[in-house]
């Protein structure tokens, strides 16, 4: 399987992402500039994590126009696997990707720190090796990680089964002192309508081998291999 990683001025995280799909998990992988317009015949598109041109005016603002979106886009239109992580959530949900909007932590501070996940769907390329309700370990490292959306779209997320993961307690409880950034409904990741796009804070790219002490980020990988 093919793995493009998009790349944009100021991504930080690609080479995490290029290591834990060429070197962990043994697939062809590619950087993708912005810039350029095809996705090298890729069958897993990744955006990941930093700060796409400086996070100016908001995180993923600018770099919803670069040229390679449109592939994106369009790959992703046809049910193309498409995982933002971080900053790439950030970009999925300014080019209308993905509903929603991430804005500024309830703390207004950075937060670097390991949370909890329960996984609530497992209906997509990236979740379906995972059991639902699963507890699962990531990092998190962000400014702008408080998942927003209006009351008729989040009831929508309910329903429709696209929130993927939410923060929660270690046993899968949710309660708002183990939701870090104040996200609503403790959202950290949700899907598309077709359910091949997932937008998620925590980094599965930086807990994927057991060399790092936790290796629960790597059965997102392992899921979308395959299919």
């Amino acid at each position: 399987m093919k793995f493009g990683i998009v790349v944009f001025p100021g991504s930080n995280c690609e080479h995490d992402c290029y290591h834990v799909v060429k070197h962990v998990l043994r697939q062809d992988v590619s950087f993708l500039w912005h810039k350029e317009k095809t996705l090298a015949r890729s069958d897993c598109v990744i955006l990941p994590g930093g700060f796409a041109h400086g996070d100016y005016l908001r995180c993923g603002a600018m770099a919803k126009f670069s040229p390679i979106m449109e592939s994106v886009t369009r790959f992703a239109s046809e049910g193309g696997p498409v995982v933002g992580i971080c900053n790439g959530f950030q970009i999925l949900a300014e080019a209308g990707l993905l509903p929603g909007a991430l804005i500024r932590n309830r703390t207004l501070h950075y937060l670097c720190q390991d949370v909890y996940l329960r996984t609530d769907s497992n209906a997509s390329p990236f979740t379906r090796k995972i059991p639902h309700g699963k507890v699962l370990k990531m990092p998190i490292g962000h400014g702008e990680g408080c998942y927003y959306a209006d009351a008729k779209t989040l009831s929508r997320l309910e329903v429709e089964g696209r929130i993927a993961f939410r923060y929660c307690d270690p046993k899968g409880n949710l309660d708002e002192e183990w939701n870090p950034n104040g996200s609503l409904k403790s959202i950290a990741g949700v899907l598309n309508e077709r359910g091949n796009v997932l937008g998620l804070m925590p980094h599965p790219d930086r807990c994927a081998e057991a060399i790092l002490g936790n290796e629960d980020g790597r059965v997102l990988f392992e899921s979308v291999i395959g299919l």
